[in-house]
């Protein structure tokens, strides 16, 4: 049995699960709190982060590292591409949702509006919110750039890239903090994202005490 360990607002996790289930590999999940992790948990990563993926006996950490494994595993329904350039311009932009992005949106704003209460710390930040609706608007505005010459964030085939993207924004959407009006270019790219058939359990994800917001789960915005 295959077994990932994760959080459903974890973005981290959510990329593994993307490329999971776009790969058609089928798996357990099993919801983590790692803030406050089980014995379990801390004996397959005892840094106590998700995600974690179990297949086979092996154990295997950090989303990077697991989505690597993945795709050399199972090269069917490739997410890397072939020219060494342009996987290097692939990790480029992983590397840029996974830090910057993160670090800049989503920590102030996911982490400031749902993940304090839910773990228990306190109350939002209203200087860490202001400044993660900064940010992201830069965000928004350097993948339009992206996307005004190229189909995909990295080049002109869906790759690792959009599902790191996707993964972070789709956790700031489900708090509606994502000005869709801003840019149709970065629209369209997440719908296309979003009808995927490799989206949809992110699409049914619920965190108690923070219902979806009306549009989360509608293809049609």
């Amino acid at each position: 049995m295959h077994r990932l360990y994760h959080y459903p607002l974890s973005p981290f996790s959510r990329k593994v699960r993307l490329v999971l289930a776009e790969k058609k590999i089928e798996v357990e999940l099993i919801e983590e709190r790692y803030w406050d992790p089980s014995p379990e948990f801390l004996r397959l990563n005892p840094a106590g982060r998700v995600p974690v993926l179990r297949i086979n006996n092996h154990t295997f950490c950090e989303s990077n590292s697991i989505c690597e494994y993945l795709e050399e595993k199972y090269p069917d329904y490739p997410l890397m591409p072939n020219n060494i350039e342009e996987r290097a311009e692939v990790r480029r932009i992983v590397n840029w949702f996974d830090d910057s992005f993160y670090k800049e949106v989503t920590l102030n704003l996911l982490g400031e509006r749902i993940m304090k209460k839910v773990k228990g710390i306190g109350y939002p930040d209203s200087q860490n919110v202001k400044k993660g609706s900064k940010r992201i608007k830069f965000h928004l505005d350097y993948m339009a750039a992206l996307l005004d010459n190229r189909r995909w964030l990295a080049g002109n085939s869906m790759s690792m890239a959009d599902f790191s993207a996707a993964a972070q924004i789709s956790c700031i959407d489900y708090i509606s903090d994502v000005d869709w009006n801003r840019s149709t270019t970065v629209k369209d790219w997440y719908a296309k994202i979003k009808c995927r058939p490799a989206f949809r359990s992110l699409l049914v994800d619920q965190i108690s005490g923070f219902p979806q917001p009306q549009h989360y789960s509608d293809l049609d915005f």
